[in-house]
């Protein structure tokens, strides 16, 4: 029998930014280190959680004897795809009215990108007029370009979002390159929560944004991977409301890992709203076809948690509320964070932490300085000076104000 492999020539890929960091913390053995670089909402007391009616619905439809073990229908469970749409448009969206609405179950919110991109590239195939390319805002999340790469939509540009100096969106540099990205271009936008930076956005900056991919022909694809995380569920959703109410397509990959807790289920849903319904039948048939190859019919536990609460008036507000709790204990540790680096003495302004919203903030170090955090102080963080707030907590809020203190004024 032959030694030789089919995969010889595998190169090893590199690491992950976020996978070397975690390993490098995990090594670690000093008492008071601190992981920020985490994705998953982390409470007060240092753990992932789920809300208390989440284990309970969880455990009612795990002692269900009516619900009979089976495959999900293709495009996921249908009471799924009516809430979170209801959720992302508003039960009013003359979108849904009209019937022009199409959600299909994917699995996370990288698989709802991906199954978006896929039928992208069916588009591109099939039309001459669509050109590309994919714009991803710069910073943003490395697997976003190799998702749309794997589906074969390999022209990925980048637009200025983040500027380093003021800590900010660098709202007109976003305008300048859009206006000058070829017409019928894919833009990838962050409804809220922008990652990694937490910035985002204003309604009057997401005015002129519509406006520009209106006049550019532009197709935007939100990202919403925590609604209700940022501002509120209204404040969130407003950006793919107003694209709508503008008569533009879109498409919106959600997900609802962070604001469920349910992080292992990976419940996504791609949200698409058509120009007109006669597209509707086609659109869906692509999507079937789509699904089948990726993964066949998307997985029910955490699709049923999430449809239960969204059906229920008395769990929907219960579950409302909790999120609301997760913000306000996000913005308190904002609030902390600068007042105590105020109190130190800390060179420079830090106002920007409590401008940035949702999970993450970035916090302005240099690559320099957030080596020194993790080598000299044990705090990690991702090299460009990102992560994630709600990882501070009461017992080492300190220590990270005086590490960030010790970086700024030693380097």
């Amino acid at each position: 029998m032959s030694a030789i492999s089919v995969f010889n020539d595998a190169p090893t890929a590199p690491p992950k930014q976020e996978t070397k960091i975690l390993a490098d913390f995990r090594r670690d053995t000093t008492p008071e280190k601190v992981y920020l670089a985490g994705r998953e909402y982390i409470t007060e007391d240092g753990q992932t959680s789920i809300f208390p009616l989440l284990w309970k619905i969880k455990q009612q439809i795990g002692s269900d004897p009516t619900l009979i073990p089976g495959y999900s229908p293709v495009l996921g469970l249908s009471e799924l795809t009516k809430r979170v749409v209801e959720l992302a448009l508003g039960k009013d969206s003359t979108a849904i009215v009209e019937n022009r609405v199409l959600g299909t179950q994917a699995v996370g919110c990288v698989g709802a990108v991906r199954l978006g991109a896929e039928l992208l590239r069916r588009w591109c195939n099939n039309s001459a007029s669509w050109c590309g390319p994919i714009l991803l805002p710069s910073p943003c999340d490395d697997s976003l370009a190799e998702t749309f790469e794997a589906a074969g939509l390999g022209d990925v540009c980048y637009y200025r979002y983040w500027d380093a100096k003021s800590l900010g969106v660098r709202v007109e540099s976003v305008l300048r390159d859009l206006e000058e990205a070829p017409e019928r271009s894919v833009v990838v936008l962050s409804a809220s929560g922008h990652y990694p930076t937490g910035a985002d956005l204003s309604v009057d900056d997401w005015k002129l944004v519509a406006e520009v991919m209106m006049k550019r022909r532009l197709f935007p694809f939100f990202l919403m991977s925590g609604q209700g995380l940022s501002k509120s569920f209204e404040k969130d959703a407003w950006p793919v409301r107003h694209c709508v109410s503008l008569g533009l397509e879109v498409m919106c990959a959600q997900s609802f890992g962070h604001t469920f807790g349910l992080y292992g289920e990976q419940v996504g849903h791609l949200l698409c709203v058509l120009k007109h319904n006669s597209l509707l039948l086609a659109v869906q048939s692509q999507l079937e076809k789509l699904v089948q190859t990726l993964w066949s019919s998307p997985p029910t536990g955490g699709a049923r948690v999430v449809a239960t609460v969204l059906s229920n008036p008395a769990h929907l507000v219960e579950w409302q509320e909790g999120v609301r709790g997760y913000v306000e204990r996000c913005m308190l540790v904002r609030e902390q964070l600068r007042e105590k680096l105020r109190l130190l003495g800390c060179p420079g302004q830090w106002d920007h932490l409590t401008k940035q919203t949702g999970l993450y903030c970035c916090i302005g170090l240099s690559g320099q300085q957030v080596e020194f955090l993790g080598k000299g102080r044990h705090v990690y963080l991702l090299p460009n000076g990102c992560l994630n707030i709600s990882a501070i907590n009461g017992r080492n809020i300190d220590y990270v104000a005086e590490s960030i203190h010790l970086a700024v004024t030693s380097l």
